[in-house]
Parts: C-alpha cells; structure tokens; sequence
C-alpha cells in the first residue's frame, strides 16, 4: 500500500487522479474522491488526497451550514434581513477559502506532493494507510 506513483485502479497516472480528487467542478472531486476510496487500496498518494479533499470538503459543508443558521437565528431575532445578510457574507469568504486551497490541491496534487492542511491532512494521512 505504499505505492506513490505509477497508475492508479482506475488506469490513470498517480499525478493526475491526485489532481481529480480536488477539482471543483461539478463535484468531480466529491465523486472521484468516493470511487478512489473504494476503487484503488494499493496507491497511498491518490488515497492521501481523497481523503483530503473530502474531508476539506465535510469542513466547508459544516461551516457553510453554521453560517446560514447563525444568519438566520440573528435575522430572525433582530427582526432586521441587514444583519443577517451582512454574516451570511462570511459565508461567501468561507467559499473563496474553499476555492482557493481546492486550486491549490488541485496543484499540488499534479505535482504528486503529499501536501498536508494543519488537521485535515494528519487524518487524511493516518486514514490513508
């Protein structure tokens, strides 16, 4: 399992399936993540940034929710849609940051570099094996 190039279970070059589990179109990453976990036990790269992403992913997803809660608890309670709107700002940064560190996953996973996130990729890393 310690297999960090060459094809992937799917045919495709390690580089690029390491790619495909962070491109943010049309939850390329989300699906091609899912069938890498199921599909390919023998690559540690590609099963690395899986996990990666799809954790990245989970973490967008909860505060994305958290936001629009909180926006609306705070709308709903100050009677006033201004303020509600103005936090559900914040949930548009949280989807520029999201965007930007999928990009660069999608980078540094052409390149095949195990690239970590602070606590993401210790899982991601640890469950890869």
């Amino acid at each position: 399992m310690q297999n960090t190039s060459g094809k992937t279970a799917l045919g495709l070059d390690a580089n690029i399936g390491a790619m495909l589990c962070y491109l943010p179109i049309c939850a390329i990453s989300l699906i091609y993540s899912i069938i890498v976990l199921v599909a390919d036990k023998e690559n540690k790269l590609v099963r690395f940034h899986a996990f990666q992403s799809l954790l990245i992913t989970a973490v967008y997803i909860v505060v994305i929710v958290a936001i629009s809660v909180f926006g609306g608890i705070v709308a709903g309670v100050t009677g006033s849609g201004l303020l509600g709107s103005l936090i559900s700002l914040f949930g548009i940064v949280a989807f520029i940051v999201f965007l930007i560190v999928m990009i660069l996953g999608c980078v540094k996973g052409f390149q095949a570099q195990m690239w970590k996130l602070p606590v993401v990729g210790d899982m991601a890393d640890k469950w890869s094996n």
